[in-house]
Formats: C-alpha cells, structure tokens, sequence
C-alpha cells in the first residue's frame, strides 16, 4: 500500500500529471507523451484526449513504438487479446517527428536528478 504525504490533489502549481510510456518504461509529463486508445482493433492516437476508453501513453518517438510492438505492450495495456494494429500511430509519429514537435526523448533528461551530496 502506498501512503501519500499530500492529497494528489495538492499538486503544486502549474504540474501536470505524470503518465509512463509503454514502450521505454519512463514516467513523463503528460504533456510529453502521445495517449492512444484502441477503436475497432487498431491503436489510434488521440491528441486532444477526450476520446472514450481505456487509454495508453507513448512517447512520440518511433524508438518507443518499436519497444512497445516488441513488448507487446498495447495488448497489455489495452487488456485485449491477439495483434493490434498500430500504422496510424506510426504515420503521428513520423508527422510530429517532421514537424520538430515530437523530438526523440533521452532516458538521462527523464529521470530524477539526485544530489550528490
């Protein structure tokens, strides 16, 4: 059990939500990430995210999409059986990679700086 020392509504100001990808395994804002949701056994990318269902989150970086179809991760996130087909995503990715919105992430920029000390 996990026990908080705040409410998770005491965010403080101007935070976002902390979402991790399924294809690296790194925790990122929300806005960092691309939530995709599944519709008629295709993954399809919801850039607005108001579409209905279960959702899950990717980096916009073809390296994660390549690690999250090894991994199998949209089936398991989606909690379905069988191949699912992720083109449409691949075709955001590639469209927000050329048009410099989706820069490929590094895992050392995502993760908690520790103080040496």
């Amino acid at each position: 059990m996990v026990h908080r020392q705040e409410p998770v509504s005491a965010r403080p100001d101007g935070a976002s939500p902390v979402r991790t990808c399924v294809g690296c395994r790194v925790r990122a804002a929300d806005k960092k990430l691309l939530r995709v949701v599944l519709v008629d056994g295709d993954v399809v990318p919801d850039p607005r995210r108001r579409m209905p269902g279960r959702g899950a989150w990717i980096h916009p970086d073809q390296g994660c999409l390549a690690l999250a179809e090894k991994r199998r991760a949209f089936t398991r996130a989606f909690k379905v059986l069988g191949v699912l087909g992720v083109d449409v995503v691949r075709a955001e990715i590639e469209r927000l990679a050329g048009s410099g919105v989706g820069r490929p992430h590094t895992v050392e920029e995502d993760r908690k700086q520790v103080d040496p000390s």
